[in-house]
């Protein structure tokens, strides 16, 4: 006759619960290390953390070269962003990305700055400010426009998102005392539903977060850039203009005269506004 098998451990027993206690304080103690570790890397927030690009050869020769052009300008605005600030700088015999009109009479009477490049997320914008992007400058206004990379290839919903941007704000005060913040809200997009739901989320927390900040104006104007039907429309992005094209992320210079007409109003009143720049040493 085989024996029978051994019974089963009452888990309500005394000895055992004290065995078993012993065993999960043991545990306890040996990965609790591994554990701290784990939960520091999951509390940190990287689209709210400075990681530059000088790894890209084309991204480290702007930058070098952005620091030597700001300590040659006294701009009283700058425009800080991505590539879409960086379009700003491009000329075209075509009318739609012919950008350098439309700066110049929007903005060409404030000696403007340029500092958009091409990918950045809130996190290339920090770490270009902790290296020197904006020393030595005043400018009476920085127009931010950053978020739309967070929701690209990293990934970074709202929840990462919206802390980047207060962090660039933050830096911004941090760096430019007497500066004025416009910031504006990220821009609509055709990518996908999941990047136009957050997208929303975004400009809802960030419009509620600055909704009564003396130092930052927050606006959404995304809405130039809709059709009848709420959607982004294609004549006005750059990507409309090319041939079976699915995504539109890019306004073409048509969509960017009505996001600077859109702005015009609170750009003039801060402009007004603001004190007189510090003479520099």
């Amino acid at each position: 006759m085989p024996p029978l098998p051994d019974p089963e451990p009452s888990f309500s027993s005394p000895a055992m619960q004290r065995r078993l206690l012993l065993r999960a304080a043991a545990g306890t103690l040996l990965f609790s290390p591994w554990l701290k570790a784990a939960q520091a890397r999951a509390a940190v927030n990287l689209a709210a953390t400075p990681i530059g690009r000088m790894d890209l050869p084309w991204w480290r020769k702007r930058f070098e070269a952005s620091l030597q052009q700001v300590r040659r300008s006294q701009p009283e605005l700058v425009w800080l962003g991505d590539s879409i600030t960086q379009n700003w700088e491009r000329s075209s015999p075509q009318p739609w990305a012919d950008y350098q009109p439309i700066w110049q009479r929007e903005y060409g009477r404030y000696q403007p700055l340029n500092l958009g490049f091409v990918g950045d997320t809130t996190s290339s914008v920090l770490w270009r400010l902790d290296h020197g992007q904006v020393q030595g400058l005043s400018p009476k206004v920085c127009i931010l426009l950053i978020g739309a990379n967070n929701l690209g290839r990293p990934h970074w919903g709202a929840h990462l998102t919206v802390p980047g941007i207060e962090a660039v704000v933050d830096k911004l005060h941090q760096l430019l005392p007497h500066t004025a913040v416009l910031l504006l809200g990220v821009l609509p997009s055709k990518r996908s539903a999941w990047i136009s739901a957050e997208t929303l989320k975004i400009n809802a927390a960030l419009a509620q977060r600055y909704a009564h900040s003396p130092l930052v104006t927050f606006l959404n104007v995304g809405h130039v850039l809709l059709d009848a039907q709420g959607q982004p429309d294609p004549a006005l992005y750059l990507e409309g203009h090319e041939t079976h094209q699915t995504v539109l992320l890019h306004p073409d210079a048509q969509g960017m005269e009505r996001i600077a007409q859109a702005i015009a109003p609170t750009l003039d009143k801060l402009m007004t506004d603001a004190p007189d720049r510090p003479m520099s040493p």
